[in-house]
């Protein structure tokens, strides 16, 4: 019983939010004037800065909601919004799913050497699950330090999890920051280190396959202003391995990096839990 009344809750809010005619017109005016500024290249003392779409959308709409020049968007329309999310990436989902499923073949021909492309996202749990933990979150850091935060795992926490829970806040978060940091972060990463460490061009192209669309654009962007001559090259192979980043990091993701930040949690957590207990009592 009380599972379909919950069913029958979700029903019903995603019914008022699909009748918030007022929203969705304000969001689709939003991402029509980002799509018509485009994308923006600034290039600061030979690093290349890429300014994508979804940055202006996104900046446009927390100001219409923040600023309140829109009046009828208000805390509700927010909660409407987070509600019917979950329909709206659907399609996304699917598409993922079916890319995932046609290149399969990728993965079993290449072996396992081709999961090396996913070390470094495992490598970072190490580092980012503590930091998390002393700031002084919760569950909210597995859900952070996991992944990068990026479409391909937001399906597997959301079903995995469930949409209000904190894991499921705290990977959206970082989805929200990698948003509107990440592809300048990356543009400019890509800059400085292709003056500073002097690896082949084709390095670096896949290298910027790191499993997220935006942000391969953008470091692929810096990186051919770099290069001009091996443009076509570059794109060729940051696309595959953005592909592979995508196909193989949502097994990587599900079967090792989950139960992994899972685990390192129940390990870390006591003993920041004592590290933060003894600040707030010197505090004290």
């Amino acid at each position: 019983m009380d599972s379909e009344s919950e069913i029958k809750n979700e029903e019903k809010k995603l019914t008022k939010a699909r009748k918030q005619y007022k929203l969705h017109i304000t969001i689709l005016i939003c991402i029509i004037i980002a799509e018509y500024i485009g994308m923006i290249t600034i290039d600061l003392a030979g690093i290349t800065i890429v300014l994508m779409p979804l940055l202006y959308s996104l900046i446009l709409a927390v100001a219409l909601y923040l600023a309140k020049p829109a009046k009828w968007i208000s805390d509700e329309q927010s909660d409407h919004a987070s509600t019917i999310m979950m329909l709206l990436i659907g399609p996304l989902m699917a598409k993922l799913a079916i890319s995932s499923g046609q290149n399969i073949e990728i993965i079993l021909n290449s072996g396992p050497a081709i999961l090396l492309q996913e070390v470094g996202n495992l490598g970072t749990i190490f580092f980012a699950l503590p930091i998390a933990l002393l700031l002084g979150f919760k569950r909210e850091a597995i859900g952070m330090t996991s992944s990068i935060c990026r479409e391909p795992q937001m399906g597997v926490v959301i079903d995995r999890y469930g949409f209000g829970s904190p894991e499921t806040n705290g990977f959206f978060t970082v989805f929200l920051i990698g948003t509107i940091l990440g592809t300048p972060f990356i543009s400019i990463l890509v800059s400085v280190l292709a003056h500073i460490i002097p690896l082949h061009p084709y390095a670096y192209g896949m290298a910027c396959g790191i499993g997220s669309a935006s942000m391969n654009a953008a470091a692929v962007t810096s990186l051919s202003a770099l290069y001009p001559a091996v443009t076509e090259q570059l794109e060729a192979f940051s696309g595959m391995a953005n592909l592979i980043s995508m196909v193989t990091g949502m097994y990587v993701y599900i079967f090792i990096a989950i139960p992994l930040t899972e685990r390192l949690y129940k390990w870390l957590r006591p003993i920041t839990d004592r590290i933060l207990g003894r600040k707030r009592k010197s505090k004290g």
